[in-house]
C-alpha cells in the first residue's frame, strides 16, 4: 500500500508544525518550503487539515498556521482514514471493471489488510512522532528559512 501524495504532505505538515516554535507563526509558503512541496499543493492540504480541526489557519497580518491541540493528539490511523478516503486498494470497479469481481475474495482480503494497516497506526499520534529525540532533528532538517 502506498499513501497518496496528499496524505504524505498532510503528515509532513502536521509534523513540521508540531515542532514549530510556539512564538512563531508559519505561513503556508514557509511550510511549503520546509516540506519541499509546491505551494499550491500545500495550500490544498492545509485547507483540508483546517476542515479536520488539525490546523488553525489565521488570515491577515500576523496570520499563519498553527497545529491545534487536537492536531497534536490526532491518531495517525484516524487521520489517514480521513485523508485517504474510502476506497479499494485494487481497482475492481475501474473502467473496465475486473471480470473476476463477482467471485473474487481478493477485494475483501485487501480491505482487511488495509484496515489492519490503519489499526496499527491508531495508537500513534502526531505528538508521538515528534516528541523526544526526534524533535531537534526535525527542527534542523525541516527549518529551511534563512
Amino acid at each position: 500500500m502506498r499513501l497518496t501524495r496528499f496524505t504524505d504532505l498532510a503528515l509532513r505538515i502536521a509534523m513540521r508544525l508540531a515542532v514549530a516554535d510556539p512564538a512563531e507563526v508559519y505561513t503556508t509558503r514557509q511550510v511549503a518550503e520546509a516540506v519541499n512541496a509546491p505551494y499550491t499543493h500545500v495550500a490544498k492540504v492545509v485547507g483540508r487539515l483546517s476542515e479536520l480541526g488539525v490546523v488553525e489557519a489565521r488570515r491577515g497580518r500576523g496570520g499563519g498556521l498553527v497545529l491545534t491541540e487536537r492536531g497534536r493528539d490526532a491518531s495517525i490511523g484516524a487521520l489517514m482514514r480521513e485523508l485517504e478516503g474510502v476506497g479499494d486498494v485494487a481497482g475492481c470497479e475501474d473502467s473496465p471493471p475486473c471480470p473476476l469481481r463477482s467471485a473474487c475474495r481478493l477485494r475483501d482480503a485487501l480491505r482487511r489488510a488495509q484496515e489492519a494497516f490503519y489499526a496499527a497506526l491508531d495508537p500513534v499520534t502526531v505528538r508521538d512522532l515528534v516528541d523526544g529525540p526526534s524533535e531537534p532533528v526535525l527542527v534542523r532538517l525541516l527549518d529551511r528559512r534563512p
